[in-house]
């Protein structure tokens, strides 16, 4: 049965988006499954915590590279070729990494998957706005929140699960399976005509935007361990930066450019670009600096850590598809400026956590804090992409994907060297205080060690408190963006129909 696809008519291909989400899910789901295997990878392998960090920033900086050249794949290539390299590639990826002895093989093999989780996001989100009109675009979308949203999220409570009763390797290997099944059944099933193009990808643009955008991550990414005063951190940064730039004029010079910048001539969609941009790093400090409080500070289990983000996984994949019918009939507006506010109220309540702050106090909290970002990411980024021509989705989902990889390596890198930097601080702080007081004679080797480590624990419940005072000021600044949000219809394309190389706003998939 043949259907066709388009941002104004047929009925949309559910059978295809069905194997694209369950595709995307698992490679979500990758996203954030090692964060708490990460101290047993470490034990295992006898690597420090500055080596295995990379294996969640290697597979950031992969994101960022290959994510800009999506826009030109899309156009390229049809969405069953280009869903299979991304399954392929994820697979190879995912047995490497399970049958690794060595931490190098395990990081390529990460890597291998982050190349194919880069391809398998902007597919997706392409084929869902080409697929669905503007008046039930965000119901889709709000299902596409879904995937997006929950699988990260579940990732942690199945992570812990799986280490407190098997090796960390299971972690790959039950997914191996699974990611074998869709890559078949997408084989079978993913029929797609399109009409060949005369493209050729501009080499010279690739590597210059896979400096600018990975040189900005690797700069970001290094400052939490090698501090900001690194040569290597800023090194990269300002030769990141540079890059970008050239690639920036480079782009608009071009009348068929790789990545096409002219997006940000439309208002909203700039305007949702930068909310996400913030949210993004405001959204880090929940999900690092809450697991080390919960696990160093309070000694939680690493089951016990996952289960308290596990209601805030749920509330998310029951508000998604709500969140997108609400944004269908009240718009974007209303709904970040709630979120927003939920999320700023609830940032700030995390500031205020002491050693004793109940079990249930954090999961309510994290919770409602979830409930906040439900009503903001997709609503936001779907209503700035509502106002693009459909021969620039492409490149406004590239934009919009690669910049949220950019904020997040910042705002993991800002709110950890924040923690770090004060727990120092209030590491001193605390311990000059604590030999004033001690003026009654001389305190014992048990007396003076005891006192040592409850200041480190005090040094660095303060330092995580200041890191989320920070992060209730970033998501501040999304909440004052928010006021500006107005509803957004598609703008006339202004250069008329689209050129040969250009993605048409039709394109025919078949399913058997």
């Amino acid at each position: 049965m043949e259907q066709k696809i388009n941002a104004t008519g047929k009925r949309p291909p559910y059978g295809i988006i069905a194997i694209l989400m369950i595709g995307a899910f698992i490679t979500f789901l990758n996203n954030t499954l090692l964060n708490i295997a990460l101290p047993s990878i470490m034990k295992d392998m006898e690597v420090e915590p500055s080596t295995v960090q990379w294996l969640a920033t290697g597979f950031m900086l992969v994101n960022g590279i290959l994510i800009p050249a999506t826009a030109f794949l899309i156009q390229k290539y049809s969405v069953r070729r280009l869903f299979l390299a991304a399954m392929l590639l994820f697979t190879a990826g995912t047995v490497l990494a399970g049958t690794a002895e060595i931490f190098p093989v395990l990081l390529g093999g990460r890597m291998l998957q982050a190349s194919g989780s880069a391809i398998m996001m902007p597919l997706l989100m392409n084929v869902m706005l080409v697929s669905f009109p503007v008046e039930k675009r965000g119901a889709a979308m709000g299902v596409f929140g879904l995937i997006l949203m929950f699988a990260p999220a579940i990732g942690p409570t199945l992570s812990g699960w799986i280490i407190e009763h098997y090796d960390w390797r299971m972690l790959f290997h039950f997914i191996t399976p699974i990611a074998i099944v869709v890559l078949l059944i997408g084989f079978f099933r993913l029929k797609d005509k399109k009409e060949k193009l005369a493209m050729r990808l501009d080499l010279f643009s690739l590597l210059l935007s896979s400096i600018g955008f990975g040189g900005i991550l690797y700069g970001f990414s290094s400052a939490g361990d090698k501090g900001w005063d690194s040569p290597y951190v800023y090194g990269s940064i300002a030769i990141g930066v540079i890059s970008l730039v050239i690639f920036i004029i480079k782009q608009s010079r071009q009348e068929r450019p790789m990545l096409n910048f002219k997006v940000y001539r439309y208002p909203m969609f700039a305007l949702s670009s930068a909310i996400a941009m913030v949210v993004n790093m405001a959204l880090f400090s929940g999900m690092i600096l809450l697991p080390i409080y919960v696990q160093t500070l309070r000694g939680i289990s690493p089951m016990d850590a996952g289960l308290l983000l596990l209601p805030g996984a749920i509330i998310m994949a029951i508000m998604s598809p709500i969140t997108g019918r609400l944004f269908d009939k009240f718009g974007g507006r209303i709904l970040a400026m709630t979120g927003l506010t939920i999320t700023v109220v609830t940032t700030y309540a995390f500031s205020k956590l002491t050693l004793d702050t109940t079990y249930t106090h954090l999961i309510i909290l994290y919770s409602v804090r979830m409930l906040g970002m439900s009503m903001v990411m997709m609503p936001v980024s779907t209503n700035g992409l509502n106002q693009l021509p459909a021969r620039y989705y492409p490149h406004g989902t590239a934009m919009n994907n690669t910049l949220n990889q950019v904020a997040g390596a910042i705002g993991t890198a800002l709110l950890v060297t924040v923690m770090s930097t004060r727990t120092t601080t209030h590491g001193e702080e605390l311990a000059a205080e604590a030999l004033q007081k001690a003026t009654s004679g001389q305190p014992t080797a048990a007396a003076m060690a005891e006192m040592k480590a409850q200041i480190g624990m005090q040094a660095m419940l303060e330092g995580i408190n200041d890191a989320f005072l920070v992060a209730t000021f970033i998501a501040g600044v999304a909440l004052i963006l928010s006021f500006f949000i107005k509803r957004a219809t598609p703008s006339p394309d202004p250069e008329g129909a689209p050129q040969t190389n250009e993605p048409k706003a039709t394109t025919k998939l078949a399913e058997n």
